[in-house]
């Protein structure tokens, strides 16, 4: 463990704790910092103190930063879609049906295995498990999403979610119909009190649930079904899904929050959910950078067996 004090001077008066402690260690995020904190890994005159305490000139500041954990996860040789990459980051074009991280349980064939691989030296301020990882896809949800390669970029790309100036849109097919072309579904999202594997809307509850919003827009109709795209203005946990379910429109093939029948059998389980579009500011450069993913193979059936199926409902 390496430890690091600090004297708080006269132009930093009244500023808070972690924001002062990532101002002295710029090579950490502000939210590990407040982890620190709260672990009593960060003393003010030698006592423990809450993250929103304001500072003095004088005070003294020890933070102590835990060694880096090994990463014990295994590199292995698998074939992942590199769309982007430069000394920076990756964005890669995720396949349908594989987990973004390890998880208790799930420790390989994941992209951080494939990952590995291609890339030996990622930032690991998210931890062994997730080294690079800003943001996930859910496994049964295809397409883009960027790994930060250090821990600059990943600050920098951390920081564009917190803000929610990262552009992501989803293209996705759900049940219904809707009367009008394009909608913002505005309700927080939290832990599901009965199924704490699920997400639910709560806005009854504020203290256990975080802002959602969602902004869709219809793209093509069929009978029963509609094809949308989802832009998302944050970024909860199955946002896009719990969202559409809380509206009446859950994703076909979505057996968690949907449970509806399949009109067809679908080539693998699964939402069919694509994140076709990924915008951000590169953490070097400052250019703002933009990909498009095309509908795979799988999403792109999908669409044709609708259409089948509305030509033959309109022909009776």
């Amino acid at each position: 463990m390496k430890e690091f004090r600090f004297v708080v001077d006269g132009e930093a008066d009244e500023e808070r704790l972690d924001k002062l402690a990532a101002a002295f260690l710029p090579d950490c995020s502000r939210s590990f910092l407040q982890k620190l904190i709260r672990d009593g890994d960060v003393l003010l005159n030698g006592k423990s103190a809450k993250a929103s305490r304001l500072l003095h000139g004088g005070d003294e500041l020890l933070i102590r930063l835990p060694d880096a954990e090994a990463i014990s996860v295994e590199a292995e040789n698998i074939p992942i879609d590199i769309v982007y990459e430069d000394y920076d980051l990756l964005v890669v074009n995720k396949a349908r049906g594989m987990v973004v991280h390890p998880a208790p349980g799930h420790y390989d064939g994941t992209l951080v295995n494939a990952v590995l691989y291609h890339c030996h030296d990622l930032s690991g301020i998210n931890g062994a498990l997730r080294p690079g990882i800003v943001h996930r896809i859910d496994r049964d949800t295809s397409g883009l999403l960027v790994i930060c390669k250090n821990d600059r970029s990943h600050r920098s790309i951390a920081e564009q979610l917190k803000e929610h100036s990262i552009e992501r849109v989803y293209r996705a097919v759900v049940y219904g119909s809707f009367d009008e072309e394009e909608g913002t579904v505005d309700a927080p999202i939290g832990r599901d009190p009965n199924e704490r594997k699920r997400m639910a809307v709560r806005r009854e509850d504020p203290l256990h649930s975080k802002r959602a919003v969602t902004h869709y827009r219809v793209l093509a109709r069929y009978d029963g079904f509609t094809q949308i795209a989802c832009r998302l203005e944050t970024g909860r946990t199955h946002q896009i899904r719990v969202h559409m379910t809380s509206i009446g429109h859950p994703l076909l093939g979505d057996e968690v929050y949907g449970n509806r029948k399949l009109p067809f059998a679908l080539e693998s389980p699964g939402q069919v959910l694509h994140a076709a579009t990924l915008g951000f500011v590169h953490p070097s450069t400052g250019e703002r950078m933009h990909f498009e993913a095309p509908l795979p193979e799988y999403f792109e059936k999908v669409l044709k067996k609708l259409e089948k199926m509305s030509a033959g409902s309109h022909n009776l």
